[in-house]
């Protein structure tokens, strides 16, 4: 397990929230949606970590394997499987707030592995050298 009580590491910070949930595949919904996860990357990144969304990694795949509409049969194929394969990776996750099955399973992921789960960025470490590479 990774040490995620060194204050010299970035966190590698899985966001997890609404994506499909509540869009009936509307794709101006849908879009909504994840923008609001992306919003969250910013602040992550400031607090002097490194953001990730499942969706960014696993969309490609998906649209490579034929998928061709969110919530279709190759898209349930590969996302979960490619966030149960990320959480293994990550160091924590930040939960959005929001209805979401997808969610809800990364953080159980989350809980079974040892990794802390934040519910408000403001949650997450600071790290002393959180501003390298900002923009001035």
């Amino acid at each position: 397990m990774p040490d995620t009580d060194a204050p010299d590491r970035p966190l590698l910070v899985l966001i997890a929230g609404p994506y499909l949930s509540g869009t009936d595949g509307d794709p101006t919904k849908i879009a909504a949606n994840r923008a609001r996860l992306e919003a969250a990357a910013l602040p992550i990144y400031e607090r002097g970590h490194l953001p990730l969304l499942g969706e960014w990694l696993a969309l490609p795949i998906i649209h490579a394997a034929g998928g061709r509409e969110p919530g279709d049969a190759v898209f349930h194929a590969y996302q979960y499987p490619v966030a149960e394969r990320l959480l293994a990776r990550c160091d924590a996750v930040l939960r959005l707030p929001g209805a979401s099955r997808g969610a809800d399973m990364d953080v159980a992921r989350a809980q079974v592995r040892g990794l802390p789960v934040y519910h408000h960025i403001d949650e997450l470490p600071v790290r002393a050298t959180s501003h390298e590479g900002a923009a001035a």
